[in-house]
């Protein structure tokens, strides 16, 4: 791996505040890329944009879908820039790339019924775990936070006086979410348990713990959720992302402003968060669609 590849892992890192796995997602990327231009006989300063063609081919020709190819050149767009920024080249190679179309796929949230379920699926053991995986699922669902987000929670981040959660998120920038009742009360049971775990009312470090006493981490929680809701749901995707949609799609569906939505899930743009009118939209294509006696049962 290139210094310069280094240097701009340690900028998304320190500077961008990007997640570990982000991170280890634009290293593959980019050290994917080097290796074929050394295929190539070309370092990465003098790459031209026909060489990112013929890697977009390659990738093509590998069998990644357009989606899985764009997020890859994103990844090369987003260190090219930064090169420029420097002034280690003079032109950016894609700097009139357009991203391949893909089919927009809008994953249907969980129903407010299949939270309820997998909450009283939990509710069933009362072991530190169990506490542990019901706090996981009210935050992701009451707070709408990312998975990134998640992890990162320090206790310090808790303020239960004023009742907001301190959210650490993209690019390093802070916003503070209003703490639902019910997330109180799960917090305040997992504290306690966390405490017996730790054997000390040590009230710093991160919130969340595995049970050996370790920080969860990206895969765990992936898991977590997985298997979970495994159980109550047959959609396709099953994810923690998945819970950060229904507390959208829920919140909008009801009536929230999509502006104040917008600004609990700290969207730069407004256009990212519309996305959920859509999938509700969806949804009630289908409702209509299966209820309608001139509908289409088999949708």
């Amino acid at each position: 791996m290139s210094k310069n590849i280094e240097k701009f892992i340690e900028y998304i890192s320190k500077e961008k505040g990007y997640s570990l796995l982000t991170q280890k997602a634009y290293q593959g990327d980019l050290c994917d890329f080097e290796s074929f231009c050394t295929q190539m006989q070309f370092v990465l300063e003098d790459v031209t944009y026909d060489i990112v063609r013929a890697w977009i081919v390659r990738l093509s020709q590998k069998g990644y879908n357009n989606r899985s190819i764009n997020r890859k050149v994103t990844s090369l767009r987003s260190f090219y820039k930064w090169m420029q920024h420097l002034g280690l080249i003079t032109i950016n190679p894609l700097q009139l790339h357009r991203s391949l179309k893909v089919e927009k796929k809008l994953h249907l949230p969980f129903s407010r019924e299949e939270v309820a379920k997998v909450r009283s699926l939990i509710e069933q053991n009362k072991d530190f775990s169990a506490f542990r995986d019901l706090l996981v699922v009210d935050l992701l669902y009451t707070l709408g936070i990312r998975r990134a987000e998640l992890i990162a929670l320090e206790m310090k981040d808790l303020n239960l006086d004023t009742k907001q959660v301190k959210v650490l998120g993209k690019g390093g920038k802070s916003r503070y979410v209003p703490m639902l009742p019910s997330l109180e009360k799960t917090l305040k049971s997992y504290i306690e348990h966390r405490q017996s775990l730790l054997g000390c009312n040590k009230v710093e470090g991160p919130l969340l713990l595995q049970d050996n006493g370790n920080k969860i981490n990206e895969m765990f929680v992936y898991r977590l959720i997985n298997s979970y809701f495994s159980v109550v749901t047959t959609k396709e995707k099953k994810s923690p992302h998945v819970l950060r949609h229904s507390f959208a799609s829920h919140l909008i569906e009801a009536g929230a402003d999509i502006n104040s939505v917008k600004e609990l899930l700290g969207h730069e743009s407004l256009s990212t968060t519309q996305i959920y009118t859509r999938v509700n939209l969806q949804e009630l294509k289908n409702v209509y669609q299966s209820a309608h006696p001139r509908g289409d049962k088999k949708k």
